[in-house]
């Protein structure tokens, strides 16, 4: 199986019609399915979907901590976005910051008591929307296809 690299392409000319369906498909899909979960999670918990994900990415870790520089590899803020989001969550008290002990140069954010409250409050929301506004809409076969092709395409990608 040969793999695409960034900067290489199979067909140098234009778009076919099946490839700008791809391609413009996965863009309004993505982008009508996050602003149908931000606005759900934003009324039913005062999130952002990415406010959600920096709090889901801790929840996920050892000791519920994490650099902020593999937060920033996470989320699709730009660092400056991160940084304004991770303060608006530790000024909702949702979020610690602290230097890492190793090297004093980076920094983590660490979820407190009350974020792990907020996260479990807010999952089953993000559970059911995701559900709602995307998986509803596929059948099982349909499902286990787009996870083989996202698997197949984020391994062709690594660095």
């Amino acid at each position: 199986m040969s793999t695409l690299t960034p900067g290489t392409a199979s067909c140098a000319g234009p778009f076919s019609d099946q490839e700008m369906d791809a391609w413009r498909g996965l863009l309004v899909a993505y982008a009508q399915i996050t602003q149908a979960l931000d606005a759900q999670m934003h009324a039913e918990h005062g999130l952002s979907v990415s406010a959600y994900e920096v709090l889901m990415f801790l929840g996920d870790c050892p000791e519920h901590r994490m650099r902020m520089a593999e937060i920033a590899q996470r989320v699709l803020l730009s660092r400056s976005g991160l940084t304004r989001l991770v303060d608006r969550l530790v000024e909702l008290g949702y979020v610690t910051r602290c230097a890492a002990e190793s090297d004093g140069r980076g920094f983590y954010a660490q979820l407190t008591e009350l974020g792990t409250e907020k996260l479990e409050a807010a999952r089953q929301t993000h559970r059911d929307g995701v559900r709602r506004f995307f998986l509803d809409h596929l059948n099982v076969t349909d499902q286990i296809a787009m996870g083989d092709i996202w698997k197949r395409f984020l391994q062709s990608t690594k660095p």
